[in-house]
């Protein structure tokens, strides 16, 4: 018997050469808790350029996501999957890294003007977060996000991951 496929948050923080990148592993979308918890420190990154951003962030993700026990059946990043219709973001590169095969969903922040998403307010917030996705229908993965534990805009185990590797 194989195991169950697991769903991932990711994120990375950079430092003045290097960076932290941090995996939550958990197994429901409605789950409060982390079944695993992972960071890895990048000595050494790509310096950014605009518009290839994945170049820099790429590394560190797949690097944190080889230290799951099992397998990763979505991840999902803090940015947005395309950027245009046909221009891929860091979560189409990253699916591609990955095989075509896993699943990715962005989560953003703040508006990316002609980037495919769509907007999700969760909570009291005014704020939409802005979700987009490959390997899975669009409004699946927003739903998804949507039933993400937590009362606030942004999910519990999104915002762990991130002070997971800011901590680092």
């Amino acid at each position: 018997m194989s195991p169950l496929p697991l769903l991932a948050c990711v994120d990375v923080d950079y430092r003045d050469a290097g960076a932290v990148a941090a995996a939550i592993v958990f197994l429901d979308w409605s789950s409060p808790f982390a079944l695993e918890e992972h960071r890895v420190t990048i000595d050494s990154v790509a310096p950014y350029r605009p518009g290839a951003f994945y170049e820099r962030e790429l590394p560190c993700l797949l690097a944190v996501l080889r230290r799951s026990r099992g397998p990763i059946g979505v991840v999902v990043v803090d940015g947005y999957v395309w950027l245009g219709e046909q221009q891929p973001g860091l979560g189409a590169h990253l699916h591609a890294a990955l095989g075509g095969e896993t699943p990715v969903i962005g989560v953003a922040k703040s508006l990316f003007p002609g980037a495919p998403a769509i907007s999700l307010l969760r909570g009291d917030s005014q704020r939409p977060l802005y979700v987009s996705a490959v390997g899975v229908d669009l409004a699946n993965a927003a739903d998804n996000i949507r039933r993400m534990h937590g009362a606030h805009r942004l999910p519990t185990l999104l915002k762990q991951v991130d002070g997971l590797c800011r901590s680092g």
